[in-house]
């Protein structure tokens, strides 16, 4: 018995050791991760002065508001945010939806082709046509320098196909089979059935989304002209690429404003269009492993 009670102890003991490593490893890589966020958002508050000696900042030095004053004062900020929103919402929306239409008759296996189907969705994740096709293809359909070039082009994606696919395969059939005897079409079935039971997945693909077309700046480069239709990541590449002459053409000098310079400005734009996304996260954080764990479930 004595013997038995030690082995417990040493069980225990290295258990305990285990758990305290384990959450000083995980601290320790969350700090790793956040302190360049974090870095920023203190630099962007903080003075000329202090930003031009550079250092660490866990807090701000010098505390002020002109960085952001500067930057809202930028027209491009706002029409920036405007593209990026609308961009966003409406590519979300619909490309979930499109995606979920998509993968919902694919996981069928009374679909007549449903095979060869997917294969022509799995060569679309190996083989891409590339730049220059993509941007002929616009072009022909007239959408050069039209918002609708950056929602367009991304509307689905293979991946997020497949993550739906496989969790609507792991619905029971008989759940569609009462709802046909009821004489429910397929229509109906998707839109009452599979949808509401498939929250945590959609709300998984809808993050995905949202994060890359918020994110996306280079559709901004490749297909539009006009800066008062450049989404909000475009307008910050062009300002922290050249942060003097980019203020200037918005008619903000950065020179003679007081407390700020080049540095705060680049890290006040940064800070205003992450915020959003980093807003957005937290309420569909909790469907985000469980819809990804289901998708992948099964294949």
């Amino acid at each position: 018995m004595a013997h038995t009670h030690t082995n417990k102890i040493k069980t225990s003991t290295g258990e305990k050791i285990f758990t305290v490593f384990n959450y000083a490893f995980i601290a320790l890589l969350c700090l790793i991760m956040l302190y360049p966020f974090w870095h920023v958002v203190m630099q962007s508050f903080s003075s000329m002065e202090a930003t031009l000696k550079g250092g660490v900042f866990l807090y701000p030095k010098g505390f002020n508001l002109d960085t952001y004053r500067s930057v809202f004062n930028n027209p491009q900020v706002y029409t920036g945010f405007a593209t990026s929103i609308m961009v966003t919402v409406i590519g979300t929306v619909l490309g979930t939806l499109l995606t979920a239409m998509t993968a919902y008759p694919l996981s069928k296996s009374r679909l007549r082709g449903g095979k060869v189907l997917m294969v022509i969705v799995l060569i679309t994740m190996i083989f891409s046509a590339g730049m220059i096709p993509s941007f002929l293809l616009i072009q022909e359909l007239g959408l050069i320098d039209n918002r609708l070039s950056l929602i367009l082009p991304a509307l689905v994606s293979a991946y997020n196909c497949i993550i739906m696919k496989n969790f609507f395969m792991s619905i029971p059939d008989s759940l569609e089979e009462s709802a046909r005897i009821d004489g429910a079409n397929d229509i109906r079935i998707f839109f009452s059935i599979i949808v509401p039971l498939s929250k945590a997945t959609i709300a998984t693909i809808a993050l995905f989304m949202a994060v890359a077309y918020w994110n996306d700046y280079f559709s901004t480069v490749l297909y539009i002209r006009s800066t008062d239709k450049w989404a909000l990541q475009a307008v910050l590449r062009n300002m922290l690429t050249n942060t003097q002459q980019a203020m200037a053409q918005a008619g903000v000098n950065v020179i003679n404003t007081s407390n700020t310079n080049s540095e705060t400005i680049k890290a006040g734009t940064i800070v205003i269009s992450t915020v959003p996304i980093l807003v957005v996260y937290p309420f569909v954080q909790k469907y985000f492993v469980t819809g990804v764990m289901i998708g992948g479930v099964k294949g």
